[in-house]
């Protein structure tokens, strides 16, 4: 059974953060709410909790394509190789935004992600998940969840969420509604911009 747990937005409750961090701290996997749809993640140092998530997703870790959920742009070189100033500029620009942006990986990255050339980088605009992962003082590794109805594609009630995600995490947070409009990807691993997906992110900032 999964905790299940209303934070507010506007003003995140920092017992209600910290509580949300333990979970992820011990391993647990939380569905928590972005500014484009809910997303599925984990704490990007715990080896167990990332298998789980690709069990889930049914995909290889190795090659499982999560985003790196980060409170900002200051540990970028932990993940990132060095980036050039104009992609750098449209990072700072876009960010926190619905944005996710694929960077060439650094050979730093954690244990699970050594054999990835690429990187999805997210910073989304919502004081919840930015709340947590500062909190947590690394990134979290997210994924969005689908719904199967073909006409929502992603799920939006956290209720809902909660009855089908029970027996997968361990925490579901209830942000209010999310959005089903997912984040706009951009890849920049070969230099010039391009546009994998066309999200809630506007291309203006290009």
């Amino acid at each position: 059974m999964a905790e299940f747990v209303r934070i507010y937005e506007q003003n995140p409750n920092p017992k209600e953060i910290k509580r949300v961090v333990d979970i992820l701290k011990k391993g647990g996997l939380i569905i928590y709410p972005t500014d484009t749809v809910y997303g599925l993640g984990c704490d990007i140092t715990n080896a167990k909790a990332l298998e789980r998530i690709a069990r889930i997703k049914n995909v290889k870790l190795e090659k499982a394509n999560f985003s790196f959920v980060c409170h900002d742009l200051s540990n970028l070189s932990d993940y990132v190789k060095q980036i050039d100033t104009s992609t750098f500029k449209i990072l700072k620009r876009a960010l926190p935004g619905p944005y996710t942006f694929i960077l060439p990986g650094s050979k730093t990255l954690p244990k699970a992600f050594k054999k990835k050339k690429t990187v999805g980088i997210r910073v989304p605009n919502n004081a919840i998940a930015l709340e947590i992962v500062r909190e947590l003082e690394n990134p979290i590794v997210s994924t969005s969840i689908y719904d199967e109805d073909e006409i929502i594609e992603y799920a939006t009630d956290p209720e809902l969420i909660l009855e089908k995600w029970d027996s997968l995490v361990d925490l579901v947070i209830d942000g209010g509604f999310g959005g089903n409009e997912p984040s706009t990807i951009i890849d920049f691993s070969e230099g010039e911009p391009f546009v994998v997906r066309e999200g809630k992110g506007s291309l203006e900032i290009l």
